[in-house]
């Protein structure tokens, strides 16, 4: 199963909004470095652009962003095919406190590496499970049911760690978050972000899954009467964003080596609602982008770095945050592309 020519053309367009705020973003931070006095310059050690060696591999803002922006790109993975379906999962954060939490209360116990991994993914399976017995059989709003385990999981993340946070030290989850294969220079992070979009893109794109994905979010009632096992996909959908969560927990825990069950995936799920709205998801269902909602995820980190970057507190970050986001989101609505369009042809 190929997409049409036409369908390209337009995802390709909904992708293309997040490079354009990433790219503003950097151009931004190019002028405060370049003009401001005694700034570092263009490439100079503490500019946004400056890439520097540190135990033989690249370390910098910019490598900063395909690092941690990892995280963001496996949420919106999870995210895209549910918000694709007609729902919404504003648990994924708990889900990751959650799995963090699993990992590393059961590596401390002793438990192999392999086994806590395998529980940590399972648990957020579960999870993914619940919310879909709440949405797909059950029958209850997707808002409300997700913000069921969005609330209670943070109580179970911090009943799994006794209200602790709970550090540990096993080499193979911390690869998770801090490897690289000595074959290939990339953060392993971003390795299992690519490997997940490829992924789910060869299923979404090359099987009648997404087809059936995106009919029964354009139009839920006339899939069930032709047939499509609309709440089974439904449910699938749940289940897969938490997984995706709950591996985005492994790396979460991994990264600071420690699960904290009161911060740890803190306002994720806005984040990876943002990414996928911003990658031309509609939130009105049947219709879904996965290479912008990968994109959506790199420039929500993009965001994050430059306000670490510039220095601005965290009580003041969400501010700027939410005017790039609406931007760009404005940028790629149906409406302005139309009034652009009308601007293009000739009078």
């Amino acid at each position: 199963m190929t997409a049409s020519p036409a369908r390209l053309t337009t995802h390709t367009n909904a992708a293309l909004w997040p490079v354009v705020g990433m790219a503003l973003l950097v151009i931004t931070n190019v002028l405060f470095d370049t003009l401001r006095a005694g700034g570092p310059g263009l490439f100079g050690a503490g500019a946004f652009l400056h890439v520097s060696v540190r135990d033989g591999v690249p370390a910098g803002a910019t490598i900063d962003v395909l690092n941690y922006g990892a995280t963001f790109v496996i949420l919106a993975m999870g995210m895209a095919p549910v918000i694709a379906a007609r729902g919404v999962d504003l648990s994924v954060g708990s889900i990751m406190a959650i799995s963090g939490a699993v990992a590393a209360t059961m590596s401390v116990n002793g438990h192999a590496s392999a086994v806590s991994i395998a529980a940590a993914l399972g648990v957020a399976a579960l999870c993914g499970l619940w919310n879909a017995i709440l949405v797909s059989v059950l029958g209850l709003q997707p808002f409300v049911a997700t913000l069921v385990l969005m609330v209670a999981g943070r109580g179970v993340a911090q009943m799994i760690t006794q209200s602790h946070i709970v550090t540990f030290h096993d080499a193979a989850i911390e690869y998770i978050g801090l490897g690289r294969p000595t074959w290939l220079p990339l953060p392993v992070p971003l390795l299992l972000a690519i490997t997940l979009f490829a992924g789910t893109a060869l299923v979404i794109r090359r099987t009648a899954l997404g087809l059936l994905l995106e009919a029964v979010g354009g139009n839920p009632e006339a899939s069930r009467l032709a047939g499509v096992r609309s709440r089974l996909i439904i449910a699938g959908t749940y289940v897969f964003s938490g997984v995706c969560a709950g591996l985005a927990g492994l790396i979460a825990a991994a990264n600071i080596k420690a699960a904290d069950p009161f911060h740890a995936g803190q306002n994720q799920e806005l984040a990876a609602i943002f990414a996928v709205v911003v990658g031309g998801t509609s939130l009105a269902g049947g219709r879904m982008n996965l290479l912008g909602a990968a994109l959506g995820g790199l420039l929500m980190q993009c965001l994050i770095t430059t306000m670490y970057a510039r220095n601005i507190g965290s009580d003041v970050a969400p501010l700027p945050q939410a005017l790039v986001i609406l931007g760009v989101c404005i940028a790629g609505s149906p409406r302005a592309r139309q009034w652009l369009r009308a601007r293009r042809m000739p009078a």
